[in-house]
């Protein structure tokens, strides 16, 4: 209970309350006074409770108090289960009443903070099923229950967004080193048009390096343009080829189609998913239902002690040795048709165990499809996104680069794996029903070359077309490859004069600026090394005199902290002198209300009041010491009586268990003389 009263003095103390209780102070409050700092604590977590207790009705108080209360999910102890023995006391301002409660807030003030917010919002309407008859009411009610659960996933975004790691203190960072490269950046660029004006001819030769690098920007995105339609030409035309060639064997594949397999393959897809609805997903459906029924009554029942557990587990073992013992009674009383009968069902439950065994396979791997398929959308997605984290300049626009040539890489990729598998099933159903059919024409072929007497002809011209087919591509491939290399020469000659005339003018031009460009670089490199040797000397004096203002800076804040605490020990000598004085000119004093104030009297006065309690203290404890064997008989007597009673219901227990397994085993023995 100490333990309890300091962490809600302490709470109290700190802000936003900031009371300045001690444990005395707290514990001599009134029931007024207590009730008071408890709405105040309330009023913290909820602002809607920040009302004035003695403008406002007790019962009206407690009401909303108790509201709250609940809303926040608080559990009376124990000791004050009873709902109307805690009204009361919460009525009373008892401390075994309220204590607890302050305790309770001020330990979870944050998380109860939430909870009220959201309760604002998350807590539904009781609307009467008659009213919600009306179109318009119900209407309304469901617009409401729409607005509850959009509130619910923008304060989960919120709390993501909370939780990810963006804070403020690192942006406002960030942001003040972009500022500070900035400035630096302006620095330099100021820098290096004070150096550019002085050369003459500045403003045609900085023109002539916009106007060359404008070209040379304007000539990648040509060529990265003409690279990208080349490569969108060269998939449209392998797309056009191989959606000819899918039509082609889907045509063929539905002209040879047998419609006896596609019957079959129908109907064990129909049995697959008539099994899955009839009896697998209801049997697990019905699983799931008692197993939240048997959770739900375990919830609603009290807590169990380990007397209880013990009981429940003694009544285990006692209904575990009575089926045992039924067990070998019947294995006693076995016949051989019993025997037939438990292999059948032996193969039976074998049978069943698979076909659910399989189907439990065959939903995983549905499942392992559809999270296939989710985390292929999300991908994509996310591919396709331009989200990531933020890089500034130069790698900016690498990345996106490198990335877009990835996406499109990538979706490619996928695109022609997709189509690689379906063209892929389209051929090996194909090949199969080809082969299936050559099989047949062969054996047909070879039955009709054994007849005539002609046995192995068709192999030996099949050869004969094989070898001068390989020999007409050959020679078609050697005119070709002869041609496209004749007109690739003629191309790469013809491109080369081109792309000479072109750049004649532009390398002349860019002699004479590599000259200038050595010249800058020269100038630059001097410059450079003025500049570092001036840092240098500069950083060296300036850590010098940060060393020296660091140590002032100790000393000062040393000899502020030393004054700072001769002159607060000085105060409280001098308030406590001026305490001692008080106390003496009480003492002194003749008159008898001021004795009364000194704190001698005070003390004295209390010791008093704790001798008269003690004194009714040790009076009611000889008073106890008397009646105590009259009272410890008495309780003996109702122990045995209990145990006598508890006795009985055993014996009562058991008696009727046994009469029910002897009617049981009547049962089985009338059914036994009936096969």
């Amino acid at each position: 209970m100490s333990e309890q009263l300091k962490l809600i003095v302490e709470q109290l103390n700190k802000d936003p309350f900031k009371k300045n209780f001690n444990l005395i102070t707290f514990d001599s409050l009134e029931p007024m006074q207590l009730l008071q700092i408890l709405n105040d604590v309330l009023a913290e977590i909820d602002p809607k409770q920040a009302i004035d207790i003695r403008e406002e009705m007790p019962e009206q108080t407690i009401k909303r108090m108790c509201a709250l209360l609940g809303m926040l999910k608080y559990k009376p102890p124990g000791n004050l289960s009873d709902v109307s023995s805690f009204r009361q006391g919460l009525v009373s301002g008892s401390k075994p009443v309220v204590h607890p409660i302050l305790h309770w807030l001020l330990q979870r003030l944050p998380e109860l903070k939430k909870r009220a917010y959201l309760a604002r919002f998350l807590v539904k309407l009781e609307v009467p099923a008659e009213f919600l008859q009306d179109d318009v009411i119900n209407d309304t009610f469901h617009q409401y229950e729409e607005l509850v659960e959009g509130f619910k996933t923008y304060h989960k975004e919120c709390e993501l967004l909370r939780t990810s790691g963006f804070s403020t203190a690192e942006i406002r960072r960030d942001i003040s080193a972009m500022e500070e490269e900035k400035d630096q950046l302006i620095k330099r660029v100021e820098r290096l048009k004070k150096k550019v004006e002085s050369v003459s001819n500045h403003q045609r030769m900085l023109e002539q390096a916009r106007q060359l690098r404008v070209e040379k920007e304007r000539e990648e995105s040509l060529t990265h343009q003409k690279q990208e339609q080349k490569n969108q030409l060269f998939q449209a035309e392998q797309r056009l080829q191989r959606s000819q060639q899918q039509l082609k064997d889907v045509q063929q594949a539905a002209a040879d189609a047998d419609p006896e397999n596609l019957m079959k393959r129908l109907e064990e897809e129909i049995k697959i998913n008539s099994y899955m609805v009839s009896e697998k997903l209801p049997k697990e459906l019905e699983g799931m239902r008692r197993t939240v029924q048997y959770l739900q009554k375990i919830s609603s029942e009290p807590a169990m002690g380990q007397a209880d557990l013990q009981e429940l587990e003694d009544q285990i073992k006692e209904v575990d040795s009575q089926i045992n013992q039924l067990i070998e009674k019947r294995m006693m009383r076995s016949d051989p048709m019993d025997d037939k009968l438990t292999l059948y069902r032996q193969q039976a439950s074998i049978i069943i165990r698979r076909k659910e065994s399989k189907a439990e396979e065959l939903q995983e791997a549905r499942e392992k499809l559809a999270a296939v398929k989710r985390g292929l959308r999300q991908r994509s997605s996310q591919a396709s996104s331009d989200g990531g984290e933020d890089i500034r300049g130069d790698e900016l626009k690498r990345l996106v680069v490198k990335l877009r040539g990835k996406g499109t890489v990538v979706k490619k990729k996928r695109q022609e794996i997709a189509e690689l598998k379906a063209e892929y099933g389209v051929l090996q159903r194909t090949e199969e029903i080809l082969r299936q059919r050559h099989e047949t024409v062969q054996q047909k072929l070879q039955t009709m070359e054994a007849e005539k007497g002609i046995s192995g002809y068709s192999n030996t011209q099949e050869e004969l077309e094989r070898v001068s087919a390989i020999k007409s591509e050959l020679d078609e491939m050697k005119g070709r490859t002869l041609d496209d290399m004749s007109t690739m020469v003629k191309k790469l000659n013809s491109m080369i004069v081109e792309k000479k005339s072109a750049l004649a003018p532009i390398i002349k031009e860019l002699r004479s600026l590599r000259q200038q460009c050595q010249e800058l670089n020269q100038e630059y490199e001097d410059k450079k090394a003025q500049y570092e040797s001036c840092t240098a000397g500069l950083e060296s004096n300036r850590s010098k005199l940060e060393q020296e203002v660091k140590a002032l800076t100790e000393e000062t804040a040393q000899e502020e902290n030393q004054y700072h605490y001769i002159n607060s020990m000085s105060e409280i000598i001098e308030m406590q002198i001026q305490r001692a004085a008080d106390e003496m000119k009480a003492y002194v004093s003749s008159d008898p209300q001021e004795k009364k104030k000194a704190i001698r009297e005070v003390y004295l006065k209390n010791i008093s009041e704790q001798e008269l309690l003690g004194k009714k203290l040790r009076e009611k404890q000889k008073m106890v010491r008397e009646s105590h064997s009259a009272n410890m008989e008495q309780m003996m007597m109702w122990r045995d009586l209990e145990q006598l009673m508890e006795c009985k219901r055993q014996c009562f227990i058991r008696a009727q268990s046994q009469a029910s397994i002897g009617q049981v085993i009547q049962e089985g023995g009338e059914d036994r003389l009936v096969l």
